[in-house]
């Protein structure tokens, strides 16, 4: 009985808030379309050589939607956290390959994305995907911030513009979250 109990309570805790719409979720099929058609398309101008459809992305497109209030949901974390982790990979991929590389990447990009204060768990990722994948050097400028300029952008136009759409970001003169001090 008590561990039927404590089931209920952690389903009840730990669920998640928001439940996407059929809107939702053609906003993100359509980015990730967007990406896929490139991959199809690039062919052989500029665009051939990088890989523009990632998984990340869609993790980032869902944090937008279902944690919208989130800190790591907010446009500094989203565009500069997912660009220099894509950065720091990129880097790395210059000297080397593989995926003990990959590791020691992801492990660099979390602490540096902690500590400048632009944690995007996406980013992490993002920082593996040079040493697995060879996107190319320029993937992190060409693919990545574009990408998340588009995706934080459109966001919040959607939110201003309807009334059932996730409200994005958080407005600057919202109180601050727990574990932070307002400002002055």
């Amino acid at each position: 009985m008590q561990l039927q109990h404590k089931m209920g309570k952690a389903l009840s805790r730990w669920r998640s808030e928001r439940c996407a719409s059929i809107a939702n979720a053609v906003w993100f099929a359509t980015l990730l379309g967007v990406m896929a058609g490139l991959d199809y398309l690039s062919g052989d101008t500029f665009l051939h050589g990088f890989i523009w459809l990632v998984p990340p992305f869609a993790a980032t497109l869902s944090i937008l939607l279902l944690l919208p209030q989130s800190p790591i949901a907010q446009p500094i974390p989203v565009i500069v956290g997912s660009s220099l982790g894509a950065g720091i990979g990129s880097l790395a991929a210059i000297a080397v390959h593989g995926p003990v590389f990959a590791v020691a990447s992801a492990a660099a990009t979390l602490l540096i994305l902690s500590r400048l204060r632009v944690y995007h768990p996406p980013g992490v990722a993002l920082s593996m995907y040079p040493l697995l994948l060879y996107p190319g050097h320029l993937f992190p400028v060409v693919v990545v911030l574009p990408f998340t300029v588009i995706a934080v952008t459109s966001s919040a136009l959607l939110s201003r513009r309807f009334a059932s759409w996730p409200r994005y970001p958080i407005p600057l003169d919202a109180p601050a979250t727990r574990g932070e001090k307002p400002p002055p």
